[in-house]
């Protein structure tokens, strides 16, 4: 009985190593599928700029000329950044706002419609639950944010060394 104990804790151990070894990817991947849809969708909503405002000008979206554009540019451009990991928390933020928007209005019907057996099928709402989860949780270690954060903070420790030196050598 010993043995089969050891021989569970051995596979519970390797199977966390592997787990915690691998953790980089499910940010990693869930920006990357996120960041490619929103590209594609802002695309297409510029390319089809008239067709996009003449929708929401019908969803009742007010000043649809402008919100038609900087949605389409959000999408586009934080679709980019999310897959770079570059303001991962920012663009996650303001792209769950554009999904709460379309849940209450493109969507209203299927989203009521389908709560809350059948809510997996309501794309909006399940890329607003995986953008929240982005704002939580950040863009992980295989991300530009980290890098960026990384060189801040080599530099912030710089200024400070420099800083104390020269509080010493005045002291």
């Amino acid at each position: 009985m010993e043995k089969i104990m050891r021989l569970i804790d051995r596979g519970l151990n390797a199977v966390s190593k592997i787990t915690g070894a691998l953790q980089f990817a499910a940010p990693l991947l869930t920006r990357l599928v996120i960041g490619v849809t929103f590209f594609y969708t802002g695309r297409g909503k510029l390319q089809n700029l008239d067709r996009t405002i003449s929708f929401f000008t019908d969803l009742g979206i007010p000043f649809p000329e402008a919100n038609a554009i900087f949605i389409s540019s959000l999408e586009t451009i934080g679709g980019i950044c999310l897959m770079l990991g570059l303001g991962t928390r920012l663009f996650s933020a303001l792209l769950s706002s554009t999904m709460i928007v379309a849940l209450l209005t493109a969507d209203k019907e299927s989203f009521l419609g389908k709560f809350p057996a059948e809510l997996t099928d309501v794309a909006p709402a399940m890329l607003l639950l995986l953008l929240i989860w982005l704002v939580l949780y950040g863009a992980g270690a295989v991300s530009l944010d980290r890098l960026v954060g990384r060189v801040f903070r080599g530099r912030r420790e710089g200024l400070e060394s420099v800083s104390h030196d020269a509080r010493s050598a005045v002291a």
